[in-house]
């Protein structure tokens, strides 16, 4: 009977070879464009990473789905499999990233106000094993405060995404951000996902300008004001070229990470799309 780290180990195998010599490079006149992993959320880890290297994606936040085992065990079981997952596992998944030449940047690991502290930290634990000095979070201002004093222990940033949402305490406002912040160490940051900001009423543009020192990533998205749909690159009202070319003016080192949440075809097509668009905005 195979242990569990035996298990992990098969199912975090090995990528093909052939990804060793497609080294790709996404930095577009010193903007790095890489990918949220979410975008590839209907295939396997090695697919996502695979799907990247096809795209020309060198830079990744991984999304923890792609990581915490799938089923339905429940919260009490995810709970436990996050205090006791081997930290071998998540190092063999910064390896894959190495090898597929892939800068893992953060590791998406969303703290809920059920977290106990034990959970709360390990995925602290998770983010050292990873090689990475940022998280990213769905999660609420009550619970940053909470999450706070771990990322300050750790030294590690935690951005703060946020959602089109007018529930209390989610992040969502310019306000939500700057009240998790105030009284924090600077480990609590911001993960800005502009296409949200945009339908939920605010300039993203001037909000990178105001934060960007606090800013640790970008989602790279489309959407229409007053709470629109997710819509294709170019199709929406969130600035994403201007945003870009932002970046690319102050030469501010956040990744702007592709999201891609829109319904279309075939996600390596429609990421591939949205590469292209931020290529040419920036050209």
């Amino acid at each position: 009977m195979l242990s569990r780290r035996d298990f992990h180990r098969l199912a975090i195998a090995a990528l093909p070879a052939s990804l060793a010599t497609a080294k790709p490079n996404s930095k577009i006149h010193g903007v790095q464009i890489g990918a949220q992993s979410y975008s590839f959320r209907d295939r396997s880890l090695d697919e996502a990473i695979q799907g990247m290297v096809e795209v020309g994606l060198s830079e990744c936040e991984l999304w923890q789905g792609h990581v915490e085992p799938k089923g339905s065990g429940g919260r009490a079981a995810l709970r436990e499999w996050r205090l006791s997952a081997p930290m071998d596992l998540f190092k063999e998944v910064r390896k894959k990233f190495n090898d597929a030449g892939i800068q893992l940047y953060a590791y998406n690991y969303s703290f809920r106000d059920d977290f106990t502290d034990a959970e709360i930290e390990r995925g602290f634990v998770m983010a050292h094993a990873l090689g990475v000095t940022r998280l990213t979070a769905s999660s609420t201002v009550p619970c940053a405060k909470r999450v706070d004093p771990f990322a300050a222990k750790h030294k590690v940033y935690v951005g703060m995404h946020g959602h089109d949402s007018t529930k209390p305490g989610e992040f969502a406002t310019p306000q939500s951000f700057e009240e998790a912040m105030a009284g924090s160490s600077k480990y609590i940051a911001i993960n800005l996902d502009i296409g949200h900001f945009t339908a939920a009423g605010f300039d993203a543009v001037e909000y990178l300008k105001k934060q960007h020192e606090h800013i640790v990533t970008l989602h790279i998205k489309d959407r229409k004001k007053n709470h629109g749909a997710n819509l294709p690159l170019g199709e929406g009202d969130t600035p994403i070229k201007e945003v870009l070319l932002t970046l690319k003016e102050h030469r501010w080192a956040i990744p702007a990470n592709i999201e891609y949440e829109y319904k279309g075809a075939d996600t390596l097509v429609e990421v591939k799309k949205c590469y292209e668009y931020c290529k040419a905005a920036l050209a």
